[in-house]
């Protein structure tokens, strides 16, 4: 086990490397270009329960915190697929290092849907069979998803990555998997209505909005502070819907900088192709700012 001085030394070079990577013009925010696509196409993104329907019940909010993370997920896809055709040789290896943190990040909220949060909604509300389409949904892109991921496992070497053949893969599970991202935060909001739903202030109430908390913390968590929480983090859009999820998720400011900058420090490299820069602004992606590469 290293001594404190081993610790506190890794520590510094942690601090110094994310001082580093925030001063790094790659990861500087240049606003997306309106004459070029950015990560909202071709999958287009969810507008959230809250801010079309202006409701406040807890399966509206747990569908609207739900959309945050589908969205972040969204643009992760549509920046790999934006990209792809134009990653340079130089640069094909961080590229796969990213689109594999976006599998990663979507395998495990997947997973984490199924083993969880699913079951334990179900029994909050009282009534079985409430995520039958949900789970026919999930089902419907698993085994593109899977397709994708062994592509880019199974490379000779990063320099035999196509991003023409990517995108092959990615479009042939695309609509199953639009769709699923859409549905879900309908099917969640829908719950308010349902016959055994909690009253507003019953402890079932208080039940599911704890459930929903809990989960969403544990599951992003989960998926690793230096692969995918700085995968999330990146891709969410402080501007979205008028900006009115600037704050989410809720955190202190010096925390949110630490997972971006420091926890991310381990694979910076990747995180030049987010959608989004360590303040949450909409950039440029990164693959298509030189005109050389889009030709």
């Amino acid at each position: 086990m290293p001594g404190p001085k081993t610790a506190l030394f890794f520590t510094l070079q942690a601090l110094l490397l994310a001082a580093f990577i925030s001063q790094d013009p790659k990861m500087a925010a240049k606003p997306p270009s309106s004459d070029k696509p950015w990560a909202d196409s071709p999958i287009p993104l969810v507008v959230t329960p809250a801010y079309a329907t202006k409701k406040t019940d807890i399966f509206t909010l747990g569908a609207t915190h739900m959309a945050h993370v589908h969205n972040a997920i969204l643009r992760g896809y549509n920046s790999i697929y934006q990209q792809a055709p134009y990653v340079t040789d130089e640069d094909k290896s961080e590229f796969i290092g990213y689109a594999q943190s976006w599998f990663r990040f979507v395998k495990s909220h997947h997973d984490d849907e199924e083993l969880e949060l699913f079951p334990k909604m179900e029994e909050v509300i009282g009534t079985k069979g409430i995520w039958d389409q949900t789970h026919k949904e999930h089902e419907s892109f698993l085994t593109g998803l899977s397709r994708f991921n062994d592509y880019l496992d199974l490379l000779p070497e990063p320099f035999d990555f196509s991003g023409t053949e990517l995108r092959l893969i990615m479009a042939a599970f695309q609509d199953a998997f639009s769709n699923h991202f859409h549905a879900e935060i309908v099917t969640i909001a829908s719950f308010s209505e349902l016959p055994t739903a909690p009253k507003p202030t019953s402890v079932e109430a208080t039940q599911a909005a704890a459930i929903f908390k809990t989960w969403g913390k544990k599951t992003v968590m989960k998926s690793g502070t230096t692969d995918g929480v700085p995968f999330l983090l990146l891709n969410l859009d402080v501007t979205y819907e008028k900006g009115m999820w600037a704050s989410w998720p809720p955190m202190p400011a010096p925390i949110r900088w630490g997972l971006v900058n420091v926890g991310g420090a381990y694979h910076w490299g990747r995180w030049k192709f987010a959608s989004c820069d360590a303040a949450g602004r909409p950039r440029e992606l990164y693959a298509l700012q030189f005109p050389e590469n889009t030709k």
